[in-house]
């Protein structure tokens, strides 16, 4: 049965990471605040839990999970290759809204799905998600909600949603309501490549313009993205 955690309380904060961090190691669900809006996350190098989280919000391997990191090591090591741009983008929004698109590792013994050989990466502006990615190593995350529904901007919506599916629910209080902004940065990797707009949301184009210049090429919708 699904348990739900304060974590303004000292005591609830303590029960509940460490509950999540079991949870994770089990190849069970849990849901997390961040800055942007609350993700349901899993372990990113268990299929089966990746799985789960996709049954969960009723997707399909063709919407694969982001992947949410403590830092810059962790992208090192996921990422094939960190453009100088990219750096400079890591450098000015993270931790923040920015999710950024890169070549995977080749090597890397996870599946996320239908990802074409990238991988979505962001770094939240969060203590409890920090921390929990501190201790369990990157996590695949996607917006609490079930597909089609609003991203959920508290635990209890979260949890009005995906119910039992998620064994453990740390409530980090009323998040966000704008999910991070997407970038494509994979063509930086050839001459002359560019960095794409895949969703506007918590970084803005302005923002991204002023960091990137002519590097930032026209933003792209891309329905079916949802994640935190």
């Amino acid at each position: 049965m699904s348990r739900l955690f304060d974590c303004s309380q000292d005591s609830d904060l303590l029960t509940g990471m460490r509950l999540a961090r079991a949870a994770v190691r089990k190849g069970e669900l849990v849901v997390i605040p961040t800055d942007t809006v609350y993700g349901v996350a899993a372990d990113a190098f268990s299929p089966a839990a990746v799985q789960k989280l996709l049954d969960a919000k009723g997707r399909t391997r063709q919407s694969p999970p982001p992947v949410l990191v403590p830092g810059i090591a962790t992208l090192e090591a996921l990422a094939a290759e960190i453009p100088d741009a990219v750096r400079t983008l890591v450098d000015a929004f993270w931790p923040g809204g920015l999710t950024i698109v890169l070549p995977a590792q080749p090597s890397l013994a996870w599946d996320l799905g239908d990802t074409d050989g990238t991988v979505a990466v962001r770094m939240p502006d969060n203590r409890i998600a920090l921390e929990l990615l501190e201790e369990t190593g990157p996590l695949a995350v996607s917006s609490a909600n079930l597909t089609g529904k609003p991203a959920a901007t508290t635990a209890q919506e979260a949890m009005d949603m995906l119910g039992d599916s998620v064994d453990v629910y740390l409530d980090g209080g009323t998040s966000e309501s704008t999910a991070s902004t997407i970038v494509d940065a994979t063509a930086l990797v050839a001459p002359g490549g560019t960095v794409t707009i895949l969703r506007e949301g918590a970084i803005t184009r302005s923002q991204l313009r002023d960091v990137l210049g002519d590097l930032l090429d026209d933003p792209a919708a891309v329905d079916g993205v949802s994640t935190a």
